[in-house]
């Protein structure tokens, strides 16, 4: 049943409602994840579109819910910057809608689509225009377009990024991150991790990477294939391993840590984080398993991206990895003063064949 527009039974059916009438809910939760050491929160604004908002009647509330999670998120990044100098990020999420581009919901009819592209694109382009309203340094960091089941969903909502940069006048840079639906490594529109990432390496996001999807131990095949052709950086959020008959997710964080920690010694990842599952005690052994793999990469040489052997390019260990400075779309311009010094120096990254052990 759809609930009316603005009643008690809508506040309880969307999480994301939670933005206007109780914005403390979101606050201390990404408090609690700053705490932590996370260096990039989200919003919390993963349905926050008029596709999924239409489930519940709040369809007219999309704006003022991404503009709400946007200034809750960037006022607690820069108070936490504030506190020890170091860069808080805030990522713009934006889930896939419960609509499929790829697909018919009808088995009986599958040439019929429910939406088309240009629909999809216009209403990723009024989310992510309230995610960036207030400019640099008031709104989001970057998008990130996440657990993409049909990567055409995903095309839509890189277009409608772009678009929206164009109208700024600066870049807006991108983070991809897609989701498997079955063991072989395939999304819902069929896509390998190989597939997905040529789809899409035309936007050039700063990111490319896995969500959802399955617990560390199922991802591992997949993470190191997308390292071995991506060229910038891999960004990776497990869910907290496979759910119980009840839906609960029972992996230690301890268990998880260690799984991921391989990722980080192989040099296949450069952003951590959870899904699924996931609580503040794994986000703590993030912060742990990525202390100590910046340390023991400050014990060896500080040598440049097509290193013998690496499967990884490898950056200074007192510099943020980042892509080479004005590369990609440019988004390292449209971040001046929050990277600054940071950015100087960062190594720039290789193109696909260069120090990934291809004759």
């Amino acid at each position: 049943m759809r609930a009316t527009s603005g009643s008690a039974t809508t506040r309880r059916a969307t999480t994301t409602f939670w933005r206007s009438p109780e914005p403390d809910v979101p606050q201390t939760i990404t408090r609690e994840y700053l705490d932590a050491g996370s260096d990039i929160v989200s919003t919390n604004t993963f349905s926050a579109n008029i596709i999924s908002q239409a489930d519940y009647g709040a369809e007219h509330l999309v704006r003022a819910i991404n503009v709400e999670s946007a200034k809750i998120a960037r006022a607690l990044a820069t108070e936490y910057e504030a506190k020890d100098g170091r860069p808080r990020f805030v990522a713009g999420a934006i889930g896939p809608t419960n609509k499929t581009l790829s697909l018919s919901p009808d088995v009986n009819d599958p040439g019929y689509r429910e939406i088309d592209f240009d629909y999809l694109k216009g209403v990723y382009r009024e989310q992510i225009d309230a995610l960036l309203e207030g400019g640099e340094g008031v709104g989001v960091d970057f998008i990130l377009i996440e657990t993409v089941f049909d990567t055409l969903n995903a095309k839509a909502g890189i277009m409608a990024a772009i678009e929206a940069g164009d109208d700024l006048g600066r870049d807006v840079p991108i983070m991809l991150s897609m989701t498997l639906t079955d063991l072989s490594g395939r999304n819902l529109s069929g896509h390998t991790v190989e597939a997905f990432w040529h789809a899409v390496r035309h936007a050039k996001p700063i990111t490319i990477g896995l969500n959802c999807s399955f617990g560390a131990e199922q991802l591992r095949p997949h993470v190191k294939t997308l390292s071995g052709i991506a060229d910038t950086l891999i960004m990776i959020y497990p869910n907290a391993g496979l759910p119980n008959e009840l839906g609960e997710y029972d992996e230690m964080p301890a268990t998880t840590a260690g799984l991921v920690g391989e990722w980080a010694v192989a040099k296949q990842v450069n952003v951590l984080g959870g899904c699924c599952g996931s609580t503040l005690r794994i986000s703590r052994r993030w912060r742990t398993v990525c202390a100590g793999w910046n340390r023991a990469r400050s014990r060896g040489p500080r040598c440049g991206p097509s290193s013998p052997g690496s499967n990884r390019s490898r950056w200074r260990p007192d510099f943020l990895p980042l892509p080479q400075a004005g590369g990609g779309r440019g988004w390292a311009r449209a971040l001046p003063r929050r990277l600054g010094p940071r950015m100087a120096g960062a190594h720039p990254r290789p193109p696909p064949a260069c120090g990934r052990g291809k004759k």
